[in-house]
């Protein structure tokens, strides 16, 4: 009997798979924080294949998003737990053959399938828990609106310690947006073997660049903020502790993704 399904586990109609097959369609409130850091600090982040972005090297960016995503004829967005969650990132820059790109360095999210996705695509993942200021469709005090005076925040931790928190008030609608927004995110696709004697040589080592489609954004608005990083035992994202922050934005994002462009295969 043949085993079917884009993930495990597999079986003989394949609809176990924790991932289930793309294309993968995604909208989801953002609130970014730019900031620097140390530039040395984010400048050891980069993996082979990639090189410091020498403008402004320790430039970077803390990210908070709220996503719901389904798959192509899958009944995600009214079976909601299967196609919500919510996760936290740190981003640096860099140059792949001299042209901008972002590399996610640090990742929490909060759903086993999103965790188990982004490691399809080579994000960092790691289980957290993350929360965010909602807004709605309601002026009310207790809903705050994309509006000057506005303040929206957002939280991290994981197993228990608080890792990340970042607040934005808002004061008027961005012209730019953040600078981590355009440049392509790449990410290294990583699995270790686990036979005697190569653990140090993994099974995937690829340096790999997002590719999306039907790609779509919001009014974004843009404030004053404030960034905080937190120490944790089996952490380390506060290599990238802030030494200045730039600015803060909140907006809603959307697009697909059934594409990933290999770029390099690692040593």
């Amino acid at each position: 009997m043949t085993l079917h399904g884009y993930s495990t586990p597999r079986t003989p109609k394949g609809g176990a798979g924790l991932v289930p097959p793309p294309p993968w369609h995604y909208v989801g409130d953002f609130l970014v924080v730019d900031f620097h850091a140390d530039p040395d600090a984010a400048v050891s982040l980069l993996p082979e294949g990639l090189e410091p972005f020498a403008e402004d090297p320790g430039r970077c960016a803390a990210v908070f998003a709220d996503w719901q995503s389904f798959s192509e004829g899958g009944d995600e967005l009214t079976d909601p737990v299967r196609g919500q969650y919510k996760e936290a990132y740190l981003v640096v820059p860099a140059l792949l053959d001299g042209a901008p790109v972002t590399l996610c360095t640090f990742i929490w999210v909060d759903q086993d399938f999103a965790l188990a996705r982004g490691h399809i695509q080579g994000f960092p993942k790691k289980l957290g828990q993350v929360s965010m200021t909602r807004t709605f469709n309601l002026d009310c005090v207790a809903s705050p609106q994309l509006a000057p005076g506005s303040a929206f925040g957002a939280t991290c931790s994981a197993r228990g310690r608080e890792l990340v928190r970042a607040r934005v008030k808002l004061e008027h609608r961005s012209e730019s947006g953040s600078l981590h927004t355009d440049p392509p995110i790449v990410n290294v696709r990583y699995f270790a073997r686990l036979a005697a004697g190569r653990h140090d040589d993994p099974q995937v080592n690829e340096l790999v660049k997002s590719r999306s489609r039907d790609r779509g954004v919001s009014e974004i608005w843009e404030g004053e903020a404030s960034l905080e990083l937190f120490d944790a035992p089996g952490e380390e994202h506060t290599m990238l502790a802030p030494v200045d922050v730039v600015r803060g934005y909140r907006f809603t994002f959307g697009y697909t993704v059934d594409d990933l462009e290999t770029v390099k295969e690692l040593s």
